[in-house]
C-alpha cells in the first residue's frame, strides 16, 4: 500500500468515526439559557465532568468486582486508570477556576435550582467511596431509571468494603462487625481496621496488599483535591452566598473538603 494514499472520504451514511463516537450528538447537547458567552464554557465543562464521572464509576465498579473475585491485578489496573482520569477530571476546574463574581452572576440565574450536588453519576462515585445516604436518592425520584441505578448502588458493597473483605480472606483480623455491616449506610472508621493497615505497612513494602493500599490512597488524595478545587472555584465565583441548589454553598463544601475517603489508610500512618 502506498504511504501517499489518501484516506477514504466517501461513505454511504455517516462516517465510522461518527457511528462510534456519536460526536454529532455530543456537540449538539449544549443549550445555553442566557445571552452571556461565558455560559457555554460553564455548560460544556460541566458536561465534560459528567463524562469523567461516568468513566471513573466504570473503573471503580470494575475494581470492586475484581476485588470480590480475588483478581487483584485487574483491580489494580482499573484503579491506576482511574487515577489518570481523576487527574483529567480535576483539570476540568481550570476553565472555571478564575471566574469573578460578576462573570458567574451573568448566567447564574440560568441554573435555577440546578446544582452539581444533584448529579446522579457523581452520587454513584460517592457511594462507591463508601459515602452512602438513602436521602441522596430523593432528588431523583422523578427519573425512574436513574433512581433505580442509584438504589442498586446504595445497597451494594463499596470499593472499600470489598477491599476489607479481601484483607479478611487473606487472613487479616478485620472485625466481623465491619464485614457484615449494613453497606447501605455510610462507612464509619474502625480502630481495628486501622491496626490492620498499620500492620501491613510495617511489613513488606512491595507486597501486593501494601500496593493496593497505596493505590487507594492515591485515589483518596485525588478525590480530596477534587473537593478542594471545587471549594476554591466556588469561593472565588460566589463567596459565601447560598448555593444554587439551596445548600450552604462554600460552608457545605468546606465540611466536605475536610473528610478523607478510606479513612484508616490515612490514620494508620501515625502508628507505623
Amino acid at each position: 500500500m502506498s504511504h501517499d494514499a489518501a484516506p477514504n472520504l466517501d461513505f454511504a451514511g455517516t462516517t465510522p468515526y461518527e457511528d462510534y463516537v456519536q460526536a454529532d450528538v455530543l456537540t449538539h447537547l449544549q443549550h445555553p439559557r442566557s445571552e452571556d458567552p461565558g455560559e457555554m464554557v460553564f455548560l460544556v465543562t460541566t458536561q465534560v465532568m459528567e463524562l469523567w464521572f461516568t468513566v471513573i464509576v466504570h473503573e471503580w465498579e470494575t475494581a470492586t468486582r475484581a476485588l470480590r473475585e480475588d483478581r487483584l491485578p485487574v483491580a489494580m489496573d482499573a484503579l491506576k486508570r482511574s487515577m489518570r482520569e481523576l487527574d483529567a477530571l480535576n483539570a476540568s476546574w481550570r476553565p472555571l477556576a478564575q471566574l469573578t463574581p460578576a462573570q458567574f452572576n451573568a448566567y447564574r440565574s440560568a441554573l435555577g435550582e440546578g446544582s452539581g450536588f444533584q448529579s446522579a453519576m457523581y452520587r454513584r462515585m460517592e457511594f462507591l467511596l463508601g459515602e452512602k445516604s438513602a436521602s441522596m436518592l430523593v432528588p431523583h425520584r422523578g427519573a425512574p431509571r436513574v433512581h433505580a441505578e442509584l438504589e442498586k448502588a446504595l445497597h451494594e458493597p463499596s470499593l472499600y468494603d470489598e477491599t476489607l473483605r479481601l484483607l479478611a480472606r487473606r487472613g487479616l483480623p478485620v472485625p466481623q462487625a465491619v464485614l457484615t455491616r449494613d453497606v447501605s449506610r455510610k462507612y464509619e472508621p474502625s480502630a481495628e481496621v486501622e491496626a490492620v493497615w498499620a500492620s501491613l505497612y510495617e511489613g513488606d513494602q512491595q507486597g501486593e496488599l501494601v500496593r493496593l493500599g497505596e493505590a487507594l490512597t492515591d485515589v483518596g488524595e485525588l478525590v480530596w483535591r477534587w473537593r478542594n478545587d471545587h471549594l476554591l472555584a466556588t469561593r472565588r465565583a460566589m463567596g459565601s452566598k447560598t448555593g444554587t441548589g439551596g445548600s450552604a454553598g462554600v460552608a457545605w463544601l468546606e465540611k466536605r473538603a475536610q473528610k478523607n475517603v478510606f479513612p484508616e489508610l490515612w490514620t494508620a500512618r501515625s502508628h507505623v
